[in-house]
């Protein structure tokens, strides 16, 4: 190891243990940490009190207090404010609470989010009824309408909840980051199989335990060690300790970082809701799209590099992968204790 490397695994072992001791004096000492943390998306929840009567929440990304998206809802049938909208900021984004009454209830009304075609942002939509049953529906720049379906089909839930789950492991750099790491530790063949399947079926068992509630932790301090997560397999990675237990056993790694990185995908599930009918589906599907979208990722990145290899064939050679890799590590390692700041500063946001 030149001396710049072990130079740069210091830095990275120090931004480690600096942001544990963080971390730890937060959690010791503040409990404000318990708010639920804002996705980027805008969000429209609509939920029935009484017949054709909705409480509306609408949240719409913001940088500070008054600069938010010039986002604005439509609704295509006649809708009547009962209670006049009360408007607040919390956690980046701007909040506006009211009361609606829509006659016959809003089944077969079409949604429309105003201004998203000028964004580049998506949005997430959740009506609920009366019975408690959910529909959840995804618009886009393409696409800002949504409708408001009586009965949705199993097939419908299905495309729904798999597309919210490539876009939200798309939207999510950091777990992208984490599985970058992953495939430096494992390399190639059976071995990264073997960690990525780990990683998969670990963040899977604690998705449907914090998505069906019987598992309930804080979002905000389980972002912030997963960022930690990140910062970790970095310093090993810096290292080159191939006789670590990173290295070593990586399948034990993934899965135990899997397990709070599921924490992780289920805060937009407990955000959004499942449909009370067809929650298994939901589950299963929304966990398909976040494994359709990871895999996508990996095989992403290797077509990538086969690419430039082809294209540059400097890129074949041992140094320059050597020393892509180690800038690529740095990187990593440098964001991620960036969130980490960032994360825990939100704790009192």
């Amino acid at each position: 190891m030149t001396r710049f490397d072990s130079l740069c695994a210091r830095v990275l072992g120090f931004l480690w243990k600096t942001s544990l001791w963080v971390l730890a004096v937060v959690l010791m000492g503040s409990a404000s940490f318990v708010s639920a943390h804002e996705s980027r998306p805008s969000y429209l929840a609509l939920t029935e009190i009484s017949s054709g009567t909705y409480e509306m929440v609408w949240k719409v990304p913001a940088k500070g207090r008054s600069a938010k998206l010039a986002l604005s809802v439509i609704f295509s049938d006649p809708v009547e404010v009962v209670v006049p909208v009360r408007a607040g900021y919390t956690g980046g984004a701007s909040v506006e609470r009211s009361t609606i009454r829509c006659a016959g209830g809003l089944e077969g009304t079409t949604i429309t989010i105003v201004g998203l075609e000028s964004t580049l942002t998506d949005g997430l939509v959740r009506v609920q009824n009366l019975e408690g049953g959910v529909q959840t529906g995804r618009v886009s720049p393409e696409n800002p309408a949504f409708v408001i379906q009586e009965n949705p089909t199993s097939g419908e839930v299905a495309r729904i909840y798999s597309v919210l789950g490539i876009t939200h492991i798309w939207a999510g750099l950091d777990h992208l980051l984490f599985v970058a790491c992953l495939i430096l530790v494992a390399g190639r063949g059976r071995r990264l199989l073997a960690t990525v399947t780990g990683f998969t079926v670990a963040h899977s068992v604690t998705l449907a335990l914090a998505a069906l509630d019987l598992v309930r932790i804080p979002v905000p301090p389980v972002e912030a060690v997963i960022a930690l997560s990140i910062v970790f397999l970095a310093m090993e990675l810096a290292r080159s300790k191939r006789d670590s237990l990173t290295f070593r056993y990586p399948i034990a790694v993934s899965s135990s970082f899997g397990l709070l990185h599921g924490f992780g995908f289920a805060a937009v599930l407990q955000q959004i809701g499942l449909p009370q009918t067809e929650i298994p589906v939901a589950l299963l599907f929304f966990n398909v799209g976040v494994e359709i979208g990871q895999l996508l990722f990996i095989a992403a990145l290797f077509a990538g590099f086969a690419a430039l290899a082809y294209v540059i064939p400097a890129f074949r050679r041992e140094t320059f992968l050597f020393n892509g890799k180690r800038l690529a590590v740095y990187v990593i390692g440098t964001a991620a204790s960036y969130w980490m700041v960032e994360r825990v500063s939100g704790f009192w946001a």
